[in-house]
């Protein structure tokens, strides 16, 4: 693995600009790591945008964030043909879209005509204008954000596309030491002193030869079959815990196996392994199954959570 230990060196100058928020930029890295697309929940105010450009940055990578509000038209992110008078054709004019790294900030509050376009951009990597496909960066990544506090004028994500997120990351606050950190850096920042910038040598091209070696990262059979187990035990958990027979109402897609793989395995990568154990499968799985569960009334009636439901199957199943 040649390309590792300049992610490991791009992750350290990241620690030096966010204080904190360690899985916040763990599951960026392993975003960029597998090309998987990532929503990050949290208040606002906890670096969300600032790690995200943070990283881009020390990609080199092309970076574009889009402020998603409910006036927004889907031309406005993909762009669109425009008349050329002085040769009498249309021309196509990229949007914002097409750009290496996008935060899409405040997603939740687009009209589902802008999500629907998107959701192509996610899926199939391409945006069509006119009956034209045309192709977005190889290394394309979204990372977008929503507000759990303010659900006015929102337009919650439909199950379709939140399947297409590898993962939901919800933020906490920092802790009472790091945000003393935050307050003391702030204070330096303010009489002058420059923000340490991210030293990385790290470009696009890069980032997609550490993909490919992300993808030979070696998966033994038995945590295969453990993978498969705990996303199956969200169908029928009642095989696992009879109490919780109807806690699930949809459980999650073969998709998300396929998202534990991939994000287990970049895990594994920047942990400096050739191959997947089940703690890198434990470490990752909320995040890859909690927007991908539907949970009944009942659950909710006993006030549980998708984490407390996964946490149950993950110490219930056993590992191999």
């Amino acid at each position: 693995m040649h390309t590792q230990p300049e992610f490991l060196t791009l992750r350290r100058h990241l620690e030096s600009i966010i204080v904190g928020q360690h899985q916040l930029l763990d599951r960026i890295m392993i975003g960029l790591l597998t090309g998987g697309h990532l929503l990050l929940e949290s208040a606002p105010g906890l670096a969300k945008t600032t790690a995200v450009k943070a990283v881009a940055s020390g990609v080199h990578a092309g970076f574009q964030r889009i402020q998603f509000t409910p006036d927004l038209m889907p031309a406005d992110i993909t762009g669109s043909e425009v008349f050329d008078p002085k040769t009498g054709d249309f021309r196509f004019v990229e949007g914002p879209l097409f750009k290496e790294i996008i935060l899409a900030d405040e997603i939740n509050r687009a009209p589902p005509k802008v999500q629907s376009a998107l959701l192509e951009a996610m899926e199939e990597q391409q945006v069509t204008i006119a009956g034209k496909s045309h192709r977005l960066p190889d290394l394309f990544v979204v990372m977008a954000t929503q507000n759990p506090l303010e659900q006015a004028g929102t337009y919650p994500l439909p199950e379709a596309q939140l399947d297409r997120f590898l993962l939901h990351v919800v933020i906490d606050y920092p802790s009472e030491e790091e945000e003393f950190q935050i307050l003391e850096r702030d204070r330096r920042l303010h009489f002058g002193a420059d923000q340490q910038a991210v030293e990385s040598q790290l470009q696009p091209a890069t980032v997609l030869a550490a993909r490919r070696e992300v993808a030979e990262i070696h998966l033994e059979e038995s945590v295969k079959r453990y993978m498969v187990s705990l996303v199956n035990a969200t169908r029928h958990p009642e095989k696992w815990l009879p109490d919780w027979r109807d806690h699930i109402h949809y459980g999650a897609s073969p998709r998300a196996t396929l998202a534990l793989a991939r994000a287990a395995s970049a895990h594994a990568y920047l942990q400096g392994r050739a191959y997947v154990i089940p703690d890198d499968v434990i470490d990752v799985a909320a995040d890859v199954l909690r927007h991908r569960m539907i949970l009944s009334f009942t659950a909710k009636a006993k006030q549980l959570s998708a984490n407390d439901l996964i946490k149950g199957l993950v110490d219930a199943i056993p590992v191999p």
